[in-house]
């Protein structure tokens, strides 16, 4: 916060003294007393006021996005790797119409993002004026909560009211609509109690409403197991380190092989031996065949997901359940628990493991492992490099080589080079990996590095992304561009809008129904147009220093890497199967025997 702006606001809530402000500075202020330094967005005639007040606030620095998706996608990859609130700023009509895509987005995955817009005035809302559009309408399904303030008055306790709801419980985006004249609006306000940044209203509970019989029960199932799985997901990352930490802790001292969800990567180390991979439809073998076969899962912050369970009949038949959640909602939803222990994540494992002895007893899970390495020994992920070609799995493990040990935080975009990114790729600590999970929105990889490298300056941030997707906001190159962010891009170009291919391949008879990208530009020469470092690679040969030279440099960079065009991303269970029907390599299924053989 800048010094004399900071300490004019604590001056005036200490004397208790009034001042007349607008609506646009009312909602700024409770902004920066509420702890938040940075807002994406784009102007816009109904959010000029709003504008004409940040011109005054250089504490609120704002990052100037070239589309209005990109900016929730923006303030997503700022509050995922921060855990702080991200904070959109647009205007109506098409402003508020184009952050649509970013909020379900938001809300899928649990992010806490609050987007103010611009609206026209009182008057004549509902007359079809110009740029007029029903913002409440529009977002009411991608928000927790929307709110058209009607009074300068109510703007002070709407704003705090928005902060505390995107931040607490289950995390997710809120919108505030604010009509121009109530922007404009003189009236004399009192100051705002300041919060120091990083404080936010709703981190600090760390509650549970699980009771101790549920505890109990859930105690007693964990103890006896011969066959547990522990499974994590993006819960565990927004209920914060301590979770995380203590999540890991359970995992080793219990000796339990442990798994996550796509958005949960991070939350477990991934160099510990008990960590299988990723589960799900692109999950590793041992991580699926142990889920299937299990007497035992026990569900951290996750919500037995449709690319998790696949085909419902056939999840885990013989296994108990237990699953902790903050949103009591998502307990017995998709799947019927044993144990149903709502609340933080954090809380309710510190309670549970004051329920449960150090350690199980000694060798209790020896055969349950020996049978997991069993599926191990598979080496699911195992391929032969070529000399002709650069194969996408090559790409991503040699990006991951050059990764390992830098602390990198990595955005991906959707598609194949997501799954592969999520399979190569590993993280020892949360808040490294942002993608977009829920809605699988393309266009999210490259806002979403912007927004995290806005957040972590020093950090080395990294976006892998398609050549489809990377299209959807090519534009906010410009943006990264002009406000110093250096990100990286790691563009796998195949060519082909990828898992489209894939699935019409093998669903569709191969029948190859638009998913061909005809007309690829120059993405070397686009980049280098919009000011960054690029380089195009096809040979294998060079693709180690074509990473090195991307990761090097002290701009962003576009590293264009020609891939493999028609490569399939394994193990897979295709849709409508069970965990222990998996592909694991076009034409090749898995099975016990083939295992045992």
């Amino acid at each position: 916060m800048d010094t004399a702006t900071a300490n004019d606001l604590l001056q005036r809530a200490a004397s208790g003294t009034a001042s007349e402000c607008n609506g646009a500075e009312i909602l700024l202020d409770t902004l920066l007393a509420c702890g938040v330094d940075t807002l994406f967005g784009y102007p816009g005639g109904a959010a000029l006021p709003l504008y004409d007040a940040l011109y005054q606030r250089p504490a609120l620095r704002h990052v100037l996005v070239r589309h209005e998706q990109a900016a929730v996608h923006a303030a997503e990859g700022y509050a995922r790797s921060t855990g702080r609130l991200g904070v959109v700023l647009v205007t109506s009509g098409p402003g508020i119409a184009n952050t649509i895509s970013g909020l379900l987005d938001a809300i899928s995955d649990s992010v806490p993002v609050l987007c103010i817009s611009g609206q026209v005035a009182t008057a004549v809302i509902g007359t079809q004026a110009f740029q007029e559009s029903d913002a409440l309408g529009m977002s009411r399904p991608v928000t927790k909560w929307n709110h058209q303030p009607q009074r300068a008055q109510e703007v002070a306790g709407a704003v705090r009211k928005a902060v505390e709801l995107a931040m607490s419980g289950r995390p997710g985006p809120v919108l505030i609509d604010m009509p121009k004249d109530v922007q404009l609006q003189r009236v004399a306000v009192p100051a705002p109690a300041s919060v120091p940044a990083g404080a936010l209203p709703g981190r600090a509970a760390r509650t549970h409403a699980a009771t101790a019989q549920a505890l109990q029960r859930a105690a007693d199932l964990l103890s006896t197991a011969r066959r547990p799985v522990l499974y994590g997901g993006g819960g565990l990352v927004n209920s914060g380190p301590e979770a995380c930490a203590a999540f890991t802790a359970l995992g080793r001292d219990w000796n339990l092989p442990t798994t996550l969800t796509l958005m949960g990567l991070g939350a477990f180390p991934a160099s510990d031996p008990h960590f299988l991979g990723m589960l799900g439809m692109h999950g590793t073998l041992e991580a699926n065949q142990a889920m299937h076969h299990a007497d035992l899962i026990v569900c951290v912050g996750a919500r037995f997901d449709d690319r998790v369970t696949s085909r419902l009949a056939d999840f885990s038949p013989g296994a108990r359940k237990i699953h902790i959640d903050i949103d009591p909602a998502n307990i017995d939803k998709v799947v019927m628990v044993d144990a149903a222990l709502p609340g933080d994540c954090g809380a309710v494992l510190a309670a549970l493991r004051a329920l449960l002895p150090p350690a199980p007893p000694a060798a209790r899970l020896d055969a349950w492992w020996q049978r997991i390495d069993g599926w191990r020994q598979r080496d699911c992920l195992a391929f032969t490099p070529r000399t002709d070609t650069i194969l996408p799995q090559h790409l991503v493990a040699a990006l991951q080589a050059q990764l390992a040990g830098r602390d990198a935080i990595v955005s991906t975009d959707v598609g194949q080079h997501q799954m592969w990114a999520a399979q190569y790729l590993r993280f020892d600590q949360p808040r490294r990996w942002l993608t977009s999970g829920g809605a699988g929105t393309m266009g999210y990889g490259v806002p979403a590095a912007i927004g995290a490298q806005v957040a972590h300056p020093d950090k080395l941030v990294v976006c892998v992304s398609g050549d489809a997707s990377v299209l959807m906001n090519i534009q906010e190159l410009s943006t990264a561009t002009q406000h110093g962010t250096p990100v990286k891009v790691v563009l796998s170009n195949n060519g082909y809008m990828g898992m489209v291919r894939q699935w019409q391949q093998l669903n569709h008879g191969n029948r190859l129904s638009h998913s061909w990208n005809a007309a690829l530009p120059d993405f070397v020469a686009l980049a280098k147009a919009f000011g960054w470092g690029a380089r195009s690679v096809d040979d294998p040969a060079q693709l180690d220093d074509a990473l090195a030279e991307c990761l090097a440099h002290d701009g962003p960079f576009f590293l264009d890497v020609r891939v493999t065009a028609q490569e399939n991303c394994y193990p897979m269970i295709p849709s409508g199967r069970g965990h222990h029907e998996m592909m694991l390599a076009d034409g090749v299924w898995f099975s016990e025997d083939a295992r045992a053989g």
